[in-house]
């Protein structure tokens, strides 16, 4: 059996993602900061029959993501598919003049050094798993594409993330691992292309058909 792990798991997306990657046969390794959401998180899928396990880590500490990420094989088995999609801090989001050096530090480690840092520990588990199996998936607004001047940590730090994942994409795809970007404008909500389980279907099938680099929901 192999894992999906989800950085960034919570109620909304990361469950319908859980669920859907649950309903092919995967672990799933819920990761982000707090184990009691974690454990409630888990309790919830084992009722719909998905195997998953929180794993506490802040994805600002590359130390703390790649000891989630080794327990969580450990625990679950080799992680197969990587799901980078931790909701940004409401504080990495300043108008474009009042943003200071210092407010980009929290934006870059969040949305650079933790995607890094995830990418270089799971890697070497999925070359052992061979070709056209290990998946990884970063989730991303609007402004990773189009910067918007209001929210202008995330703007920065997101076209950085972005531009990481297409170099991953490019190199990677040599050995049969896949690298995609989903940017979703706007809010996740109930109904239409920006519903949990219509964006988890897609997901899957950008881990399952191994096609092009970015896919888009919505410019909002």
């Amino acid at each position: 059996m192999t894992t999906l792990a989800i950085i960034g798991a919570g109620s909304g997306l990361g469950a319908a993602v859980a669920r859907r990657f649950g309903r092919e046969g995967f672990s799933v390794a819920l990761i982000s900061r707090n184990q009691a959401r974690l454990d409630a998180l888990a309790a919830e899928l084992a009722g719909d029959g998905v195997q998953a396990q929180g794993f506490t880590a802040d994805v600002r500490n590359p130390a703390s993501l790649r000891r989630a990420l080794d327990d969580a094989t450990k625990e679950l088995g080799p992680i197969e598919v990587l799901q980078y999609s931790p909701l940004p801090d409401k504080k990495f989001m300043r108008p474009v003049l009042e943003t200071m050096p210092r407010d980009l530090v929290g934006p870059i480690q969040f949305s650079i050094y933790g995607p890094v840092a995830a990418v270089h520990e799971v890697v070497p588990g999925m070359r052992f798993l061979g070709e056209n199996r290990g998946t990884i998936l970063f989730v991303n607004g609007g402004s990773a594409v189009k910067p918007g001047r209001a929210v202008t940590g995330t703007s920065v730090a997101f076209a950085g993330q972005a531009a990481y994942a297409q170099l991953l994409h490019e190199e990677l795809k040599e050995e049969g691992i896949h690298v995609g970007q989903l940017i979703i404008g706007g809010a996740i909500e109930p109904g239409g292309e920006k519903d949990p389980e219509v964006l988890a279907d897609r997901l899957w099938t950008m881990h399952t058909e191994r096609g092009e680099f970015r896919h888009q929901v919505s410019t909002d």
